[in-house]
C-alpha cells in the first residue's frame, strides 16, 4: 500500500503492531518513493520528500532523497523551498560532495526579494556550511550584515559566526559591520552581534583592540537593561532580557581582561548589576554569576572583587545544589587571588563538608585545604579531622595527605604537629601514603624532647587498635627505637607517669605479629623492633631469650624476606659486642626535603612500602 501524504504514512506506521511490521512498511514506502523520484513527478516530489524526512527521523536510510531536496530548493514556491532546505539540513553535512551543488542555490536565495526565503538560505548556511562554502559566500554574508531588515541582519550575524569558525582568517572582513551591529536597538540583532564579536575576539586577539572602544557602548546597553522597568516582550521572571545581559557581561570580560582603562569604564555598571539584580530566582543568579566571573577576570578594584566573592558566599547558603556547587568551584579558582575575602566565608564552606551531595563535599574539601594558613590551622585541621572520621573511603587518602602537609607547613609547635599526625594515624591509618609515614618518623627522630611522649602515645594507641596499618608501622618503629625511654620513664601521656615492663612491651609487639591484620610488611617491622629491644640494657635476660625463640621460629618462614631477617637477627646473638653496635639507635635520617612537593594527589598508591629513610628498616 502506498500512502499519498505524510499524515497517512504516520497513521500507518503508528498502526503497526510489531517492529518487524514497521520495518516492512518503511521498506515498501521507500521503494515507492524511489520509483516516484525516477518518474520526475514534480507535484508528488513535495509529498515524497516530506515522507522521506519522517522516515529519516525514525532512523531509516533516506540519503537517496538528497538530490530531490536540491530540486525543491530550486522551485519558485516558498513551501517547496522550505521543505527542500529542511531536507538539506537533515540529510547533508559539510563532508558530502553534493554540498557544492547547494552553494549556487544559497547564493540565489540570499539575494531573493522575499525576506523569508533569504532567512531559509541563511539558516541552512549556518547549519551546514563547509570551509569551501564559507569562502565562496563570505561576501554575500558581509553584504547582508548591512541589510535594513532586522530579521535578515540577525541571521546574517550567525552565518558570519559560522564563517569565522570555519575560516578564522576571514574575521577581519566582518569587523566594521560587526561594530555597526553593536549600535543596533533590536535585542535579537544585538544578541547575535555580541555572540559574533565575542567569537571574533576569542579567535583573533587582534580584534580585542578593534572592539575595546565599544566598551562604553556595551556599558550603556547593560545600563539600559538593568534600569528598564517591566518590558513584557523581553521579561523573564521579572528581569529584562537576561540572555542579552549575560552575553554583554561575557564580552565585557574579554575586553576588560588586562586593560585597566576598559575595566575602569565598566566598574560602576558591574557594581550596579551586582547590587540591583534579584537573587531570589535562578534567572537573577545566572546574571550575578556572570557578573562575578567578569569582576574576577578584569582589572577591577579591590572593593568590587570583595563584593563578587561575597555574592559567591551568598550562593553557598542557597538551597539549590547546583548553585552551591558552582559557587564552590569558582571560589576554588579565586582563592589564590584574594584569600582574605574567601576566608570570611570559612564557616559556611566548612558546613558544606556535611552536605548530602558528594560533589559538593569534594569541592568544599578542596577549598578548605586552600584556606589553611598559620592563623587558622588549628581550627581548620580540627574540622577536617572531624570530617575524616565520617568521610567516605575515597576521600581519606587525599585528606590524610593534605592534613599532614598543612600540619608540616603551618604547625604552631612540634607537639601539636605530632598530635595531629597521631590523630590521622588513628582515624585513617589504612589510607596514609608512604611519604607521610616517613616524614612523621623523621619528625620524631628530630624531636628528642618529645620522643618519650610520642612513644607513650603510640604504645597506648596500638594497644587500643591494631587494625590501622600506618599506626601499627609507626608505633612498631618508634617502640623498637626508643623502648628504653618508655621502660625507664614509663608512659608519660597521662598526669602521672605509669610504669611499664619489658614483658608488656614485647607482649604488645607479639600480639601485633600474630594478629589477623598483620601483613608481610608489618611482620618485617615487628621482627626488627623486637631485635632492637633485645639489645637494650632495659630488657631482661628472660625476655632476650624469648625474643631469640620468636626469631628462631621465623628462620623457616615461607616468606623469604622474613626468613632472611630472622636468620640474620638470630646470628647477631652470637656476636657479643658487635651485636650492640649493629642494633644501636638509628641516627636521625637526613632531611633531604620535606614531604611537601613530594606527594602528588594523583600518584597511584599501592600498599605502603618500607621507606629507605625509615630508620634503615
Amino acid at each position: 500500500m502506498v500512502y499519498h501524504n505524510l499524515k497517512a504514512l504516520i497513521k500507518g506506521i503508528r498502526a503497526c503492531k510489531t517492529v518487524a511490521d514497521e520495518r516492512a512498511l518503511i521498506k515498501q514506502e521507500s521503494a515507492a518513493i524511489r520509483a516516484s523520484f525516477r518518474e520526475e513527478d514534480s507535484y508528488a516530489r513535495h509529498n515524497n520528500v516530506a515522507k522521506l524526512l519522517y522516515i529519516h527521523m525514525l532512523g531509516s536510510e533516506a540519503h537517496f532523497g538528497q538530490m530531490e531536496c536540491l530540486k525543491l530548493v530550486a522551485s519558485p514556491r516558498f513551501g517547496d523551498k522550505r521543505l527542500g532546505y529542511l531536507g538539506i539540513m537533515l540529510l547533508l553535512d559539510e563532508s558530502q560532495e553534493v554540498l557544492t551543488l547547494v552553494t549556487n542555490s544559497l547564493k540565489n536565495d540570499m539575494n531573493h526579494t522575499n525576506m523569508y526565503a533569504v532567512g531559509l538560505a541563511l539558516c541552512t548556511f549556518a547549519d551546514i556550511a563547509s570551509e569551501e562554502m564559507s569562502r565562496d559566500l563570505a561576501n554575500e554574508i558581509e553584504k547582508l550584515l548591512g541589510s535594513s531588515n532586522t530579521y535578515i541582519r540577525k541571521k546574517a550575524a550567525l552565518c558570519a559566526l559560522r564563517v569565522i569558525k570555519k575560516v578564522p582568517e576571514l574575521a577581519d572582513h566582518f569587523v566594521s559591520k560587526a561594530k555597526n551591529l553593536l549600535t543596533d536597538r533590536n535585542h535579537g540583532v544585538l544578541l547575535s552581534a555580541i555572540t559574533l564579536v565575542t567569537e571574533m575576539c576569542q579567535i583573533d586577539p587582534g580584534c580585542l583592540e578593534e572592539f575595546r572602544n565599544a566598551v562604553p557602548l556595551l556599558v550603556r546597553h547593560l545600563k539600559a537593561l538593568v534600569t528598564t522597568g517591566y518590558s513584557p516582550e523581553h521579561d523573564v521572571s521579572g528581569i529584562t532580557d537576561p540572555f542579552l545581559q549575560v552575553k554583554v557581561l561575557r564580552l565585557l570580560r574579554l575586553l576588560g581582561k588586562g586593560d585597566a582603562q576598559a575595566s575602569e569604564t565598566m566598574n560602576d555598571i558591574l557594581a550596579q548589576v551586582a547590587t540591583n539584580t534579584d537573587s531570589s530566582k535562578n534567572v537573577g543568579n545566572s546574571i550575578l554569576y556572570e557578573t562575578v566571573l567578569t569582576v574576577l577576570e578584569i582589572e577591577a578594584d579591590s572593593g568590587l572583587r570583595v563584593m563578587a566573592i561575597n555574592i559567591l558566599g551568598k550562593f553557598l547558603s542557597n538551597r539549590d545544589n547546583n548553585i552551591r556547587y558552582v559557587a564552590l568551584n569558582t571560589l576554588n579558582k579565586v582563592v589564590s587571588i584574594d584569600t582574605n575575602a574567601v576566608q570570611r566565608h570559612r564557616n559556611i564552606i566548612l558546613d558544606c563538608l556535611r552536605d548530602g551531595d558528594i560533589s559538593i563535599r569534594r569541592r568544599a574539601l578542596e577549598l578548605s585545604y586552600a584556606l589553611i594558613n598559620e592563623n587558622n590551622v588549628r581550627i581548620l585541621i580540627r574540622e577536617l579531622l572531624a570530617f575524616l572520621e565520617v568521610a567516605d573511603d575515597e576521600f581519606k587518602l587525599g585528606m590524610t595527605t593534605q592534613i599532614c602537609l598543612a600540619a608540616e607547613r603551618f604547625a604552631p609547635n612540634k607537639r601539636w604537629h605530632i598530635d595531629t599526625v597521631l590523630r590521622v594515624l588513628k582515624l585513617a591509618g589504612n589510607f596514609v601514603r608512604e611519604e607521610i609515614l616517613s616524614a612523621f618518623i623523621r619528625l620524631v627522630a628530630y624531636t628528642p624532647e618529645l620522643q618519650a611522649y610520642t612513644a607513650s602515645k603510640l604504645y597506648t594507641a596500638l594497644r587500643a587498635d591494631i587494625s590501622q596499618e600506618s599506626l601499627t608501622l609507626s608505633a612498631t618503629w618508634v617502640i623498637g627505637e626508643y623502648s628504653e625511654i618508655i621502660l625507664e620513664g614509663g608512659l608519660v601521656d597521662e598526669d602521672q607517669p605509669k610504669p611499664i615492663t619489658d614483658v608488656e612491651l614485647i607482649d604488645l609487639l607479639v600480639s601485633t605479629l600474630d594478629s589477623p591484620y598483620a601483613n608481610y610488611l608489618t611482620r618485617q617491622f615487628v621482627l626488627t623492633a623486637l631485635t632492637k629491644i633485645s639489645a637494650r640494657p632495659t630488657t631482661s635476660a628472660a625476655q632476650q631469650e624469648r625474643i631469640q625463640t620468636i626469631l628462631a621460629s621465623y628462620t623457616t618462614s615461607p616468606e623469604l624476606e622474613l626468613q632472611q631477617r630472622a636468620v640474620e637477627f638470630a646470628n647477631l646473638f652470637n656476636l657479643g659486642d658487635i651485636r650492640a653496635g649493629v642494633l644501636e639507635r638509628m641516627p636521625a635520617p637526613e632531611l633531604k626535603q620535606t614531604v611537601i612537593g613530594v606527594v602528588s594527589e594523583n600518584k597511584p598508591v599501592g600498599s605502603v612500602q618500607p621507606s629507605k629513610d625509615v630508620g634503615g628498616i
